[in-house]
């Protein structure tokens, strides 16, 4: 201990018999750690700004959660698509509609819903759809032949590079494998003779059909081969295109493009509701519509765009149509693309054949919302999406209408807010004519997560409070 020299001794004696003391001495604390930390009474994390659509509030905390990937993109996340998990009946159809509802009051946004679900012969966004004065875009093949929606994958508003590739996904998703070569060229030729040829109209897949099974002498001597060859080649293809022609995806696809798709509408829902989402058809309409789509509705005009996919394991679990949307992601990023993934669990993909891809698209999806989920997918989600312990045990804890946000690393637990005037649009019809118990059971349930939280906050500050006590005496 150094020495103070004779002129500050006397100066600290002597201010010390006037005043008294002026300094305590603590004495040393010995302790851990995990006890120290608690000297400083808990806070909440810091938020995501101020500038974007509100979503709840932070449970811990109570303060406001605010989220929105185009004020945050550049900055805080280096990409602005959108993962959203959890099982049924937790929160994510309202969260979702929500979402959507707040994000079209700024008028520079447009939203693209592919809608998967539905009850009573319609999907689950009708009753937004109606709200806002518009009619959703259903596809039904019973409908489609008579007179109903077709979306063309040969539509001239779609680059032939962006035609044939489309082509090939749709081939490659019914037959579960990857075209080989001889199938690919034979492909090939067929879509570059119909494009060249049919100028009159817009070609279609009866077209291709028809080339692929009659294949010209040119396309032979071009390769130098039998043309019973070429024939053969394409036959495979054939068959599988036939099946959107005349099988059981008939009139959705083998004609025109229906004219009056208002694609610059705020909203725009495709409700396939009236395909089975277990099929192949489900995967190959989603590739369909996001290549179509990605030709005809991506624009650089500074406008904001979220594509929403209900069911989205559908595009994740297949390697061809991961791939597609993959591309999408990237392309979509620069012209301002929000692309929202809906699935219910993450073992649904990951487990799957396109792992990979399904990795890939993950990996882009900066921002993550879990629900409710049992605790052992809760762990196989935190590996997989690299989430903190704490969120992993408490994810199976979660009640409707709360879930864990991880935004590029900001975790936080969120309480999803509905307002009256949100309320009859967000739930599905047949939530809507339930008896009042059930809607009385929610609310005891929100109040019961409100009042948990509470309690666990003021338990924290407590044992902090106690902790520091203990550490001063």
């Amino acid at each position: 201990m150094p020495m103070l020299d004779p002129l500050g001794a006397l100066t600290d004696a002597f201010t010390s018999f006037l005043f008294g003391r002026v300094e305590t001495t603590r004495l040393p604390v010995r302790t851990s750690t995990g006890q120290a930390q608690a000297v400083y009474l808990p806070t909440a994390a810091p938020g995501l700004g101020d500038s974007g659509v509100i979503i709840g509030r932070e449970v811990y905390s109570g303060k406001g959660y605010i989220y929105d990937p185009f004020q945050l993109y550049g900055q805080q996340l280096p990409a602005p698509h959108w993962l959203v998990l959890g099982e049924s009946g937790n929160g994510k159809s309202a969260l979702e509609k929500t979402y959507v509802l707040r994000q079209l009051r700024f008028r520079d946004r447009q939203v693209v819903v592919l809608d998967a679900q539905g009850e009573d012969g319609v999907g689950e966004w009708n009753l937004i759809a109606k709200a806002m004065g518009l009619t959703p875009i259903r596809l039904d093949p019973m409908a489609a032949l008579d007179g109903g929606i077709k979306l063309n994958p040969l539509d001239p508003a779609i680059t032939l590079t962006g035609q044939l590739a489309l082509l090939r996904t749709i081939i490659e998703v019914a037959m579960g494998r990857g075209l080989d070569e001889r199938s690919g060229f034979a492909l090939k030729v067929a879509h570059a003779y119909v494009i060249e040829t049919i100028t009159d109209r817009q070609p279609i897949l009866t077209d291709i059909v028809e080339r692929l099974r009659h294949p010209l002498e040119e396309s032979a001597e071009a390769m130098n081969v039998d043309l019973d060859d070429v024939r053969a080649w394409g036959l495979d293809v054939a068959l599988v295109l036939d099946r959107l022609v005349d099988g059981d995806l008939r009139g959705m696809f083998d004609g025109p493009t229906t004219v009056g798709i208002d694609l610059d509408a705020p909203l725009i829902v495709f409700d396939l509701s009236h395909i089975d989402r277990n099929s192949i058809a489900m995967p190959i309409l989603m590739a369909i519509v996001g290549v179509w789509l990605e030709h005809t509705w991506i624009r650089p005009d500074r406008k904001k765009r979220i594509f929403l996919v209900e069911e989205a394991w559908h595009i994740i679990n297949s390697p061809f149509v991961a791939q597609l949307f993959q591309r999408l992601l990237k392309f979509g990023r620069r012209l301002g693309l929000s692309f929202v993934a809906v699935v219910h669990h993450l073992s649904d993909v990951v487990d799957g054949a396109a792992a990979k891809e399904a990795a890939a698209i993950l990996k882009m999806a900066s921002t993550r919302t879990i629900y409710a989920q049992k605790a052992d997918e809760a762990r196989a989600t935190g590996r997989v999406l690299g989430l903190p312990r704490w969120a992993v045990e408490i994810i199976p804890t979660l009640t409707p209408g709360i879930a864990v946000w991880d935004v590029n690393g900001n975790v936080q637990v969120v309480k999803h807010l509905i307002t009256e005037a949100e309320r009859p649009l967000v739930f599905t019809d047949r939530a809507m004519t339930e008896s009042s118990l059930e809607h009385e059971a929610e609310a005891a349930a929100e109040a019961e997560a409100e009042a948990r939280a509470e309690a666990h906050a003021a338990a924290q500050v407590a044992l902090a409070k106690q902790m520091a006590d203990d550490a001063v005496a």
